[in-house]
């Protein structure tokens, strides 16, 4: 299994005899519970021995259906992707609040809560979308956010001023209320969002911008069916 850790960022363990003892795993082997565990780490070994694991969140909840099993999936898979095996104390604490918010959201705002902790784990690495100013030219955007849609370029990491855009390959064109949305989310602040159109254009932004700066191109498959709402075809 794979543990997020405070002190050892994302680690993989085995936990010998952890269906059969229930007093030293308790529902560690759960997907999505929180607790204190005791691990066996040895530096160059790829798995690490889990040895306890108490638990103190199980977050049940978020297997109660699948539209939170789904946008929890395809947030664990982001982590697995920006996290690795170094001490990660405020990333964790983002990611363990996401997984609450998930866990007792209301229906209308699972996606928003998932969005909004996607945002806030990518700026705890490092990687805090530029909206404020043009990405390339740092020319403060005020005037021009007010009179409409500005480009989104993933390869810059932000927002471009209208003359850099037009110099400027890709991206996708971002409104204004989508950038504010981006901006309350890092801010930890409530975001509604209007349509599952305005949503999948939101959780598309962000899979683009993760893809190009953090996941090595790959796709991410768990994060697609979120996004697509595979989980609701029949």
């Amino acid at each position: 299994m794979r543990l997020v850790t405070r002190e050892a960022g994302v680690q993989s363990v085995l936990a010998r005899g952890a269906r059969a003892s229930r007093k030293r795993f308790g529902s560690a082997v759960d997907l999505y519970a929180e607790g204190q565990a005791q691990i066996q780490l040895k530096p160059g070994r790829e798995l690490q021995t889990l040895h306890t694991f108490e638990v103190q969140q199980s977050r049940s909840a978020i297997a109660s259906d699948l539209e939170r099993f789904t946008a929890a999936a395809a947030l664990a898979e982001c982590v697995l992707r920006v996290v690795h095996d170094e001490a990660a104390t405020q990333v964790y604490g983002t990611i363990a609040d996401g997984f609450a918010r998930i866990a007792s959201a209301n229906s209308d705002d699972i996606v928003s809560e998932t969005l909004g902790t996607l945002w806030r784990i990518v700026s705890d690495i490092g990687l805090t979308p530029i909206l404020a100013e043009c990405a390339v030219c740092h020319t403060l955007l005020e005037q021009q956010i007010e009179q409409g849609d500005l480009r989104f370029s993933h390869e810059h990491g932000g927002v471009l001023c209208r003359s850099c855009a037009s110099m400027s390959v890709g991206g996708r064109l971002l409104p204004s209320h989508a950038r504010l949305a981006i901006s309350d989310w890092l801010l930890s602040r409530d975001v509604s969002l209007s349509s599952p159109a305005v949503a999948r254009s939101h959780q598309r932004l962000f899979r683009e911008f993760l893809v190009r700066h953090a996941a090595g191109g790959r796709p991410l498959k768990a994060f697609l069916v979120w996004e697509s709402a595979g989980w609701a075809e029949t």
